[in-house]
């Protein structure tokens, strides 16, 4: 088995085993997104639903639910229109739009690997099948047409290449549209917090908007709750 590796990979020029480096890399950055905007997410909803409970002009209770998501993408949210209460609501809304731009390369932190990994993968494969291809009329123009095994095993490399290739873009261009889908899902969690906020410092007598009743939950969110938020 191992010989055969190697075989592979010296025929292939190397290109097989650095696609398949590729492929790790990319199932790695595949696995943490998945784990960040899964917390980034449920941190979001659990607070929509805590700034929900707020009524207007109680800033203390905007104050526990900033200490009860400290160390999440959002906490900066509610702590910038903390810290401008005193403003007016279109400078509250530029501070907090900031805020939220600050937040943007931690969102979107790796997904360019992905998104290599997509264009890359094909030409890579590509790359493969045309080194595997000069192998088999190599050995053809060598006079090598009664040795069957000799001159599929070119093919076999290529075939090889451009079915690793194909895998690595198909895996990465499916998770990387739901990647987007989730950042889009983040950041319309993120205005609505924004929103949510500057209605409470700014309107008097804020609705309170009928919410499931599978989703309702006091503000003191207990602690194990959180610890899956953040």
């Amino acid at each position: 088995m191992w010989n055969f590796l190697i075989d592979i990979s010296q025929k292939s020029f190397y290109l097989i085993p650095l696609m398949a480096l590729l492929l790790v890399v990319t199932i790695a950055v595949i696995i943490e997104r998945m784990y960040f905007f899964h917390r980034v997410l449920n941190a979001g909803e659990s607070m929509e639903h805590d700034i929900h409970l707020v009524k207007s002009k109680n800033k203390s209770d905007l104050i526990q639910v900033a200490k009860h998501y400290e160390g999440t993408v959002q906490v900066g949210i509610v702590q910038t229109a903390l810290a401008c209460h005193h403003e007016d609501a279109e400078t509250m809304e530029r501070q907090i739009d900031e805020t939220i731009m600050w937040q943007l390369p931690k969102m979107d932190r790796n997904l360019w690997l992905i998104d290599t990994a997509v264009t890359l993968g094909p030409l890579l494969g590509l790359l493969g099948t045309i080194f595997g291809m000069i192998e088999s009329f190599s050995l053809l123009g060598a006079g090598s047409a009664g040795h069957p095994a000799a001159v599929t095993g070119g093919i076999a490399h290529a075939l090889i290449a451009t079915t690793l290739g194909l895998t690595i873009a198909i895996i990465a261009d499916s998770f990387l549209n739901y990647f987007h889908k989730r950042l889009r899902l983040a950041l319309h969690q993120m205005d609505l917090v924004k929103v949510m906020l500057i209605n409470r410092f700014h309107v008097s007598g804020v609705v309170q908007h009928d919410q499931p009743a599978e989703t309702e939950h006091s503000i003191s969110l207990p602690e194990s709750k959180l610890a899956g938020a953040r």
